[in-house]
């Protein structure tokens, strides 16, 4: 039976099924991504969301997505499915701070239940690494080190930040660790460009798909940048409110579009279950490269 019921489904370019069966059937079809252009990795972001737009409560223990999505098991199905699917998946150093110092960027992570399902269709079907590379991006290198991610050998993790953060990192002692790479990157007013970024995953690891999970200031980054392909949105059946002094994250932070220049999407897909709903857009052909 599956988690949830698609209501929509426009993906009608591909005959071939990607998922296995039993991943087919929790997710009530099937699930595949164009493949990435020459200039840079395909990118997909994956959110979740109050009624009212709200990402994060920003309250100290309660800053991660769990708290927004009520850890909804179809939620964290798709995430899992979304991070057995991509090469990479690239966090801000908030999103990394927001939850747990045990928090694994894994497939088997999300949804423990479909753990070897997913390994299978990783490893068999996709013939890709068992888990995808972590990569966390922080211009300041002010990283929590300790972190069960930077501290597991079988994980590959990259830090990406400026000269001053990859200074920051090797006094803190990034250099000990084995499974973690820094690279640093020309910056402008402490951020890295999205497309700097990109270059180095595809370049330097082989970075074909791109899973971006927050937060909502990294991700309007990319977004300016025109290298957003495809948004996955949960949509969590409640109201989380704002007051004046008080400041709770939509999906993007720190740019502004006008109508002009303001990115379009069409939607892939709408699947649902309860009161939950699971949107999948795709950026409009003609809009970024």
């Amino acid at each position: 039976m599956g988690l949830v019921r698609t209501l929509i489904d426009r993906d009608r370019e591909y005959v071939e099924s990607a998922l296995q069966q039993k991943l087919r059937a929790l997710y009530d079809g099937d699930l595949h991504f164009r493949r990435s252009s020459t200039a840079r990795p395909f990118v997909i972001a994956n959110f979740v969301s109050t009624l009212d737009g709200v990402v994060s409560f920003e309250m100290k223990g309660l800053s991660g997505g769990s708290t927004i999505s009520g850890s909804n098991p179809a939620d964290r199905f798709i995430m899992g499915l979304l991070r057995a699917s991509a090469d990479a998946i690239v966090v801000g150093a908030g999103t990394l701070r927001d939850v747990s110092a045990k928090s694994l960027w894994t497939p088997g992570y999300a949804y423990p239940d479909a753990k070897h399902l997913y390994k299978e269709y990783r490893v068999n079907a996709q013939h890709k690494p068992e888990y995808p590379l972590l990569v966390i991006v922080s211009g300041s290198g002010r990283l929590e080190l300790k972190r069960t991610i930077f501290r597991t050998p079988d994980i590959p993790a990259v830090i990406i930040t400026t000269s001053t953060g990859r200074d920051e990192l090797t006094r803190r002692g990034a250099a000990k660790l084995g499974s973690v790479e820094v690279h640093a990157l020309k910056s402008s007013g402490g951020s890295i460009a999205p497309r700097a970024i990109l270059q180095l995953l595809q370049s330097q690891f082989g970075v074909k798909t791109l899973l971006h999970e927050g937060g909502p200031t990294l991700f309007g980054q990319f977004l300016a940048a025109g290298v957003v392909d495809e948004f996955f949105l949960t949509l969590s059946p409640q109201i989380a409110g704002r007051n004046g002094d008080a400041t709770r994250p939509a999906v993007v932070q720190g740019v502004s579009f006008v109508p002009g220049s303001a990115p379009w999407f069409e939607m892939v897909s709408l699947k649902e279950k309860a009161a939950y709903l699971y949107l999948r857009y795709r950026r409009r052909r003609g809009q970024g490269t």
